[in-house]
């Protein structure tokens, strides 16, 4: 077992928090590093909370010679599409100034590798499905253009600076940790399979679809969902990949199925055995039609293995306890 320092930028959110779980049983000492902006400290089980936020370069620092770490694991960012079209500012500021801050006092305490959390927003509308490491990558929306630009940004700071990284590029994160410990937090919650949750345990009186004039077989967007455990034991097989070889890599990461939104629906409904209200609302700025990944650039690189490989196993890890034993 190593004792390397490893920083979680953002381990107070959902995916960050996790990895928090499978650093820490992979043997890393996990700090969190997390402005609580979105975050839950309630969510940081395991390691050492830092509150900090990285744009603020000198408290960075500071933590950066106080522990040390070996590597960066990066989830620190603003994520919701609809709101980086309305308020592009605020994800240039965080996502791209906040990153490039991170990565400057990283190599001023020669910290070279980087795990960054990108999204499958980079690559807009796809051409053909699914959809690899070398589709076109014209993104549709603020946020996929701020992941886009971190990623030049890695490509050139690798080049001059030989600072290393592995890049994954998420499709839709979803599920929890199976012994509920850790739970999505979002708030405002804008996914899809949380959204859908909250109206079964009648927190919500409906679910919204978003448009319903898609170019599908039902006419809702086409999604691909991937479980935040196999999420998180690919960025332990991406550091693993950094150590051994020292080269910097991109890898998408899905399950290389889609789902329409009214299909999800239905799927939820026949699990639990609970019927909701379903309403149509105006489609979303900025939402391509159809997202599906090929992870085989993952699989070949990385023997990266999905363990959740069907839609049903990642809704069951959502649902309750009490509506377990009902079913």
């Amino acid at each position: 077992m190593n004792k390397k320092v490893l920083f979680i930028i953002g381990g107070a959110g959902y995916i960050g928090s996790h990895m928090l779980k499978w650093a820490n049983l992979d043997g890393y000492v996990p700090i969190t590093i997390d402005n609580l902006s979105t975050g839950h400290k309630s969510s940081v089980k395991y390691g050492i909370f830092e509150y900090c936020d990285i744009k603020d370069k000198i408290s960075l620092d500071k933590l950066f010679k106080q522990y040390k770490p070996y590597a960066v694991m990066h989830f620190a960012a603003s994520s919701i599409v609809s709101q980086s079209v309305d308020n592009p500012y605020s994800y240039y500021n965080n996502n791209v100034s906040g990153t490039l801050n991170l990565l400057k006092v990283m190599l001023d305490n020669n910290c070279k590798k980087i795990i960054f959390s990108s999204t499958a927003a980079v690559f807009g509308n796809p051409k053909y499905i699914p959809i690899d490491e070398n589709h076109i990558k014209e993104p549709i929306n603020p946020y996929g253009k701020s992941k886009l630009m971190i990623e030049d940004i890695l490509k050139d700071f690798d080049k001059a600076y030989s600072l290393k990284y592995v890049i994954f590029r998420y499709f839709n994160a979803s599920g929890h940790d199976v012994e509920d410990e850790l739970e999505e937090k979002h708030n405002p919650e804008t996914h899809l399979l949380p959204l859908i949750m909250q109206t079964v345990y009648k927190k919500r009186d409906y679910i919204s679809i978003y448009g319903n004039n898609y170019n599908t077989s039902d006419g809702t967007c086409i999604r691909d969902y991937i479980h935040v455990n196999d999420i998180c034991k690919a960025h332990l097989k991406g550091l693993s990949y950094l150590e051994s070889n020292n080269i910097s890599n991109d890898f998408n990461l899905g399950n290389e199925k889609g789902f329409s939104v009214l299909e999800i629906i239905k799927e939820v409904k026949n699990i639990t055995k609970i019927d909701f209200k379903v309403k149509y609302d105006l489609p979303r700025d900025g939402d391509p039609t159809i997202l599906i990944s090929s992870i085989k650039k993952a699989r070949e690189l990385l023997c990266f293995e999905l363990e959740y490989k069907t839609i049903s196993s990642i809704i069951k890890t959502l649902i309750k306890k009490e509506i377990k034993n009902e079913m």
